[in-house]
């Protein structure tokens, strides 16, 4: 059995290519990785957020967008859930490099690129000050801070909130998980 080797992709072959695609990928900073369809509760979790967040940022500097604006980190491009972004990029901007708190919702296909790959990436990017990690199938968090030097991490429960100092916001738990049911919740 022979196996064939292949160069790995750069990142202006990436954004050309992808230009052109009907659906999104995200590149790895090697070769595109196809974006896969969300859950409703996915779906749910995400606009509960947008909506609790953005209202809170309302009149300041900073704006929480979703997941169609593409994110260049550690030499990887990703769509992460929701980020916000206290310098505004150019109106046309389709992708941008500073955010200051980035969201993703977990799913079994992505948690692991989720907790250890993005989180890496992440960590490696200075403008980012905080990482939300928002569970899918239960009402928590992991939240990953800049503390001086550190990247240190905690959890956060459904009857807690969510503290994003470097925006001056605070969002109680249940308004990100309002009218999300959950497994063992359902039937």
């Amino acid at each position: 059995m022979s196996s064939v080797l292949r160069a790995p992709m750069e990142l202006d072959a990436f954004r050309a290519w992808e230009a052109g695609q009907a659906l999104r990928h995200e590149f790895d900073g090697f070769a595109p990785v196809a974006m896969t369809g969300a859950t409703y509760a996915h779906g749910l979790i995400q606009s509960n957020l947008l909506r609790a967040v953005g209202t809170r940022l309302r009149g300041g500097a900073c704006r929480i967008v979703g997941s169609d604006l593409k994110l260049l980190v550690a030499g990887s491009v990703r769509y992460p859930d929701a980020m916000v972004l206290c310098t505004p990029p150019d109106p046309g901007a389709t992708l941008v490099t500073e955010p200051v708190v980035v969201f993703e919702i977990l799913s079994p296909a992505t948690a692991f690129i989720d907790r250890i790959v993005k989180n890496r990436e992440y960590r490696a990017t200075p403008s980012i000050r905080r990482y939300v990690l928002l569970e899918q199938d239960r009402p928590a968090a992991t939240v990953f801070a800049r503390e001086g030097a550190d990247w240190l991490g905690r959890l956060v429960d459904a009857d807690a909130a969510l503290d994003l100092p470097e925006l001056g916001v605070t969002v109680p738990m249940g308004e990100i998980y309002e009218d999300v049911a959950f497994p063992d919740q359902v039937g």
